[in-house]
């Protein structure tokens, strides 16, 4: 196994090479250590080009650390800490010589072939960041601990003395800590002894960083910790970069000026406070990151005056048909929907035997109640098709039908409006319910039925409508489908307002809404300047919104049937928002008998 590594890691990684055969590669690297294909990581092919030795060591330790330890637990203590008011820089140097420390031993007893790896990675790193590292504590510590490390190697004993030697005692617990807990408790010990020992005074001890919520996490916005080209400032978005991070063993340097800034934001939570200059700039921001929209100014005014009233005052909507149909810059956004509209795609190749035996199914079922509603009746009436042997009728019967009429159940009266939530929660599920998705569309292309889909999320006050599909596009508009993407938040009161209200405007006699949600909605608080700041948008608010938007426009004819797709525990707040007309959908394959059993209970009604 590690002559297998070091073919792969030693072949030539050209950048000149498609970078996602380079992401996947390193991607294989931490699969083979860790032995779980499911991990999920980003990948850092930037930084490949500056050290390539030091990313290749990094990812096979990302593995090994996952491997031996709950990553998402301990990258969710360094996010917690750095909401509580530690350095980010400071504290993720702590975590990268805590996670070595961890896994450097156990690797290379399974695997010793890893060492040769280390060494030239710290080569890089010594030649590369050593002036950066000597500037403050714990970058010196680094400096000593890849000097001890190498000169172990060399059977040389290294001297310390002092706050070092101290520090590096405290570090060698690392390698028998047995649990994520306890190297939790050293990095914390550690970071406040060398970076910050006033820490626990002025923000409290390890047990109160712990017990930050998410809802604290998701409600902060993380937007200066991360660079402006990433697509989203939401916690999901940090979380993944601290977990890249954290085994990491060489980052660049935070400025002086960004740490100044760093501490300054630290200390705001609970909303996102932005200003008048923020403001302006949140249209451009959001059509850089969504697209542009298809709505002309007064077209948007006129939307946002009739939909964001009550609970959504302050709110605005975004129409768009996606950043891949009309992007505005080539940015990270760009880039990550293409990636995961590959994803989506190859997810669809994976299950196409499903996804066609699920459309078959469903299809049939559905032609055979179109048909039955086809059936031509023949009545009596005023007018129509003269009836000899009634004529006798004539001047003898009060309202005497002397004609006969046929009536043609049209089948066709029908419009379906298909709305998926696209929230940051929906992440691990974006290919799945991509396919629900486009099963439906398929089946509905079938019966010759309009209709249209469409996703939303939430991004500060803006809720993005994503116009994957319209109602007189051609069936081939349905791979539109695979744009699916997750981001951010979800407003589904008023995205389920605003969707419904187009669907009012149809011409046909039966209307359905189908709804593809986790029943969880959320949304963040933006306190904007003179702004009337509503109460957050979530729990028990939420949910009570979102219900009685689905009760108005069930009242206004509108037949509305809601798709679980997140997790069981949400099941209560979903059953509340969609009564009895809800699925769930614990697998793909069984898509069409669940929700075509609705359908076709509404075509027959």
């Amino acid at each position: 196994m590690d002559r297998r590594i070091e073919e792969e890691t030693q072949q030539d990684f050209d950048w000149d090479k498609n970078q996602m055969e380079l992401e996947n590669r390193i991607r294989n690297l931490v699969w083979t250590v860790s032995g779980d294909y499911t991990l999920n990581l980003k990948v850092d092919t930037a930084r490949y080009q500056k050290m390539p030795n030091a990313v290749l060591y990094d990812t096979i330790r990302q593995g090994a650390f996952a491997k031996y330890f709950d990553r998402e637990a301990y990258s969710m203590y360094l996010v917690k800490k750095i909401y509580s008011g530690a350095g980010e820089t400071e504290l993720m140097t702590t975590a990268q010589l805590v996670t070595e420390q961890a896994v450097s031993e156990r690797l290379e007893k399974e695997r010793p072939g890893v060492k040769s790896f280390r060494l030239r990675a710290w080569e890089e790193i010594l030649d590369l960041d050593f002036s950066g590292l000597t500037a403050y504590a714990i970058g010196r510590l680094k400096i000593a601990y890849i000097r001890s490390k190498r000169a172990e190697d060399l059977g040389i004993k290294d001297i310390l003395s002092g706050d070092l030697k101290r520090w590096m005692n405290q570090l060698a617990e690392a390698k028998d800590a047995e649990d994520t807990m306890e190297l939790i408790r050293l990095t914390d010990r550690l970071y406040n002894e060398t970076t910050d020992p006033l820490f626990e005074k002025k923000h409290g001890s390890l047990q109160t960083v712990l017990s930050v919520t998410i809802e604290e996490l998701t409600e902060y916005t993380w937007k200066d910790f991360l660079s402006e080209d990433l697509y989203e400032d939401t916690l999901q978005t940090y979380l993944e970069k601290v977990s890249l991070d954290m085994t990491t063993f060489d980052l660049e340097n935070m400025s002086e000026e960004k740490k100044e800034e760093h501490q300054k934001t630290s200390a705001q939570k609970k909303v996102v406070i932005v200003d008048e200059t923020a403001l302006q700039r949140m249209h451009s921001y959001v059509e850089c990151n969504f697209g542009r929209t298809y709505l002309s100014p007064a077209e948007e005014k006129s939307r946002n005056y009739q939909f964001c009233r009550g609970i959504h005052s302050d709110c605005s909507l975004y129409y768009t048909e996606g950043i891949l149909k009309n992007p505005t810059v080539n940015n990270y956004q760009l880039s990550y929907a293409r990636k995961q509209k590959d994803k989506n795609i190859h997810a669809y190749y994976e299950e196409h035997r499903t996804v066609k035996q699920n459309v078959k199914i469903l299809s049939g079922m559905l032609k055979k109640a179109l048909v039955q509603r086809e059936d031509i009746q023949t009545v009596e009436a005023d007018h129509g098709k003269l009836t000899a042997s009634c004529l006798w009728k004539a001047g003898r019967c009060e309202n005497a039908k002397l004609f006969q009429r046929e009536i043609r159940n049209d089948a066709l009266d029908f419009v379906v409006d298909i709305l998926i939530d696209a929230s940051g929660s929906q992440r691990q599920r974006q290919s799945d319910v991509a396919l629900q998705a486009y099963i439906l569309a398929e089946t509905l292309s079938n019966v010759q039925i309009p209709f249209r889909v469409m996703s939303f999320c939430t991004f500060w006050d803006y809720t993005i409508l994503h116009r994957m599909r319209d109602y007189k596009d051609p069936r081939e508009k349905n791979s539109g489908i695979f744009e699916y993407i997750t981001s951010s938040n979800n407003r589904d009161g008023l995205a389920i307002r605003a969707v419904g209200s187009d669907l009012l405007q149809r011409e046909e006699n039966k209307k359905l809404l189908i709804v593809l949600s986790d029943g969880k909605p959320y949304d963040v608080l933006v306190n904007r300047p003179n702004a009337r700041n509503p109460q957050p948008y979530r729990d028990q608010v939420a949910v009570d919104d979102t219900a009685r938007e689905v009760r108005r426009l069930r009242q206004q004819g509108i037949l509305i049937l809601g798709v679980f797709t997140g997790n069981e525990a949400e099941l209560q707040a979903e059953r509340k928002i969609f009564g009895k007309d809800f699925a769930y959908i614990r697998q793909v394959k069984n898509f069409s008998r669940i929700v075509g059993s609705y359908l076709l209970k509404q075509i027959e009604e």
